[in-house]
Formats: structure tokens, C-alpha cells, sequence
């Protein structure tokens, strides 16, 4: 009998996806099994093969309404602030602080890029196009600005931004953004 083809816009898959992404945030991705999201969500086994195929393709289902969740409130909270200009940058900086505070266990790309990175698992796309919609979004900030060099301050801006949710999240440095914002501010003095 053929294998149908993975769907996961159902109900089920819905809820094999709600379930899977609580648990891969909390807990890893590899520190969950598909048994306990099967049961936790409520179907079996074979409806969650059925709905995505694989553990490989729900990690990436995962990691791809992340990122969809992240960036739609992302845009959603820098529009709601009005900032014009260079400030837009600093800004943006705030409002990653507090997707920060509401999400304690860190950045979800880079913790599954410590998990799954440097093998060809499939959700290594979704975590550099995440990380690459960052790095174009503070460019897009500085080009908007009409920032003379947007490419590379955006790039650094970037950085910034990547070393503080890792430093706010490891509790390394107490005023991690606030670090951030402020060599951000000097680096769009200059």
C-alpha cells in the first residue's frame, strides 16, 4: 500500500504541532521523542507520520511557525512604537528584549542550531532564514534611516542583537540589551 503524502493542515496536525512546539522549546529537540508528543497531543504515532512524515519534518514545521510567530511580532511591535529614523534600530533592539523576557529558554533557532547544526537536517534552512531575516531587517532599519553604510552597521547591529538574547538569556550580563542598545547608539553616532 503507498504512503500518503505528509498533511499536516488538519486538526490533528494542528495539534501534533501545537504539542510538538511547547515541548521542543522546553524541553529540546532531541530530549523529545515522538511517543510523548503522540501522546501528549493525543493521537498516534501513525497520525503524526501520517500528518508530517518524519520527527526531521515536524522539527522543521516547528522551527518554521516559530519563526513566523517571531517575525509577525516582531513587525507587529516596532509599527506599534511609531519610531522614525535611526531610532527604529534602537527600538528594535527593545522589542527583542521583551520577546526575550517572555521567552526563557532563549533563542529557539540557536538552540536547536546546537542540537541539529553542521548535519542536513532539514530545519538548518528555516534556522539560517531566520537568522538571516534579522540581519536584513536592522539593513531594511539603517536603508529606511538612509544610513550611509546600512549593510555593514546592520550587519553589526546584528551582532549585537544575537549576543544579547544569548547574554540575557544566560543571565551573563544583567542589562543585556541595554549593553546592546548603547554600543548600537554609538555605532550609529559615528
Amino acid at each position: 500500500m503507498p504512503r500518503r503524502s505528509p498533511n499536516p493542515d488538519t486538526p490533528a496536525g494542528e495539534r501534533i504541532l501545537v504539542t510538538a512546539s511547547t515541548l521542543f522549546y522546553e524541553r529540546g529537540i532531541r530530549g523529545v521523542g515522538v511517543d510523548l508528543i503522540a501522546d501528549q497531543a493525543g493521537v498516534t504515532k501513525k497520525t503524526l507520520y501520517d500528518r508530517f512524515g518524519s520527527k526531521d519534518a515536524l522539527v522543521a514545521a516547528y522551527l518554521t511557525r516559530r519563526h513566523e510567530r517571531w517575525a509577525a511580532w516582531f513587525r507587529e511591535h516596532l509599527a506599534e512604537r511609531r519610531a522614525t529614523g535611526l531610532d527604529q534600530v534602537l527600538v528594535a533592539l527593545e522589542v527583542a528584549e521583551e520577546w526575550a523576557d517572555e521567552n526563557v529558554r532563549g533563542c529557539a533557532f540557536v538552540n536547536a542550531h546546537g542540537e541539529i547544526g553542521g548535519t542536513e537536517h532539514p530545519g538548518n534552512a528555516v534556522i539560517l532564514a531566520d537568522k538571516q531575516y534579522m540581519l536584513a531587517a536592522f539593513q531594511g532599519l539603517l536603508r529606511d534611516a538612509g544610513h550611509p553604510d546600512a549593510e555593514g552597521v546592520g550587519a553589526q547591529v546584528h551582532l549585537l542583537y544575537e549576543g544579547a538574547m544569548v547574554a540575557h538569556t544566560t543571565r551573563a550580563q544583567p542589562d543585556a540589551f541595554g549593553v546592546a542598545r548603547a554600543a548600537a547608539g554609538a555605532l550609529l553616532r559615528d
